[in-house]
């Protein structure tokens, strides 16, 4: 959806689609979203509403680091293994 809106353009001429088989192929790994991560992103304290961005953290707090160029995530007052990806 933000490629469609002109919000992210990582790759020129590249799909959403084609971008993902394109990292994968490059050794990234998808974690599955499950009942605990599901269960501690409605637990987050401090956390702004966006269901989404509460399903990433909620994820990066199995032990994974969060690259991210989002301020709320970024400035989110807790323990996370995050890499501010704006610089």
């Amino acid at each position: 959806m933000l490629q469609q809106k002109n919000r992210l353009n990582v790759v020129p001429n590249l799909t959403a689609r084609q971008w993902r088989e394109r990292l994968l192929a490059e050794g990234l790994r998808e974690i599955p979203v499950d009942n605990i991560i599901a269960v501690r992103a409605g637990e987050l304290p401090d956390m702004h509403g966006d269901p989404a961005d509460r399903i990433i953290v909620a994820t990066a707090l199995d032990g994974h680091r969060l690259i991210t160029s989002d301020n709320e995530i970024l400035d989110w007052p807790h323990e996370l293994d995050r890499f501010d990806a704006r610089r």
